[in-house]
């Protein structure tokens, strides 16, 4: 694994410095890979197993204002980090790139492929957050105790439970900054009520596995996910809860890629 900051110009907001950790060889296929509220460790064992699974390119940035990173206070929504990993893709000069996305990572991935870059080939979206389905709610995160979103996000919590007040300060501070992230880009009910509508316009392979013990987003929402994305295949995973890449990472290695070798052959070449 490797880490890297590019410097991405964005219209309107600047110059944006953004942390990239990358793994597998740098001749593999690509893959974006965007993290969820739970940060960018939540995506890094997934990364370093899905590249070395199947000898791909996995390219995992840290959403500004995440894992004690700067967060220009103009870079202030979904869409807005949706057009700046379109940029880093032009500034890397990455083509046939698959979009894997968790949480709010997954809605980025959404609003990503709504862009329609002719560099991105196929999306996979992980238990995402963003469009608005009556009577299944997202959960209202800022409300809720650290216990309770620990509950609610796995199969089984107990590995994964912390006690925040044992942090020291530093980790405090990051946990904090990742939470006001949140706020910042989603908003406080992590919904944009025009998506559903929008995604009805994509023409584009997409993948939307979700863990059947998620209590973020439960199950009949993320069937309405698929459902307004007319390309999209609905897949659910067992014993997992709202971030399968980690809590069941070689799950989600091998539903990627099964796809990959059947309906979505797009996505590998």
């Amino acid at each position: 694994m490797t880490t890297a900051t590019h410097t991405v110009d964005l219209a309107g907001i600047g110059s944006i410095e953004v942390s990239v950790a990358e793994y597998g060889p740098g001749s593999g296929q690509p893959f974006l890979l965007l993290h969820g509220g739970a940060g960018p460790q939540s995506v890094t064992g997934f990364a370093e197993k899905f590249a070395d699974a199947h000898q791909v390119r996995v390219l995992a940035p840290t959403h500004p204002g995440f894992g004690g990173t700067a967060r220009p206070e103009a870079l202030s929504s979904i869409a807005d980090l949706a057009a700046l990993y379109q940029a880093l893709l032009d500034r890397l000069d990455l083509n046939d790139v698959t979009v894997i996305g968790n949480s709010i990572g997954g809605w980025i991935t959404a609003e990503i492929a709504l862009l329609a870059s002719p560099r991105v080939s196929g999306i996979v979206l992980i238990d995402a957050v963003g469009i608005e389905v009556p009577g299944h709610p997202v959960a209202d995160f800022f409300s809720l105790t650290m216990d309770q979103v620990f509950q609610l996000s796995f199969h089984d919590p107990a590995p994964f439970r912390i006690d925040p007040s044992t942090l020291p300060p530093a980790a405090q501070a990051v946990a904090a900054g990742n939470r006001a992230a949140i706020a910042a880009y989603a908003g406080a009910s992590m919904t944009d009520p025009a998506l559903a509508k929008r995604l009805g316009t994509l023409e584009i392979p997409t993948l939307v596995l979700w863990g059947e013990s998620d209590g973020i987003v439960d199950l009949n929402y993320g069937r309405a996910y698929a459902k307004a994305i007319p390309m999209a295949r609905f897949q659910v995973l067992t014993d997992t809860g709202h971030s399968p890449q980690l809590e069941t990472p070689g799950q989600v290695v091998h539903a990627i890629w099964d796809s990959a070798e059947t309906d979505f052959s797009a996505f590998v070449h």
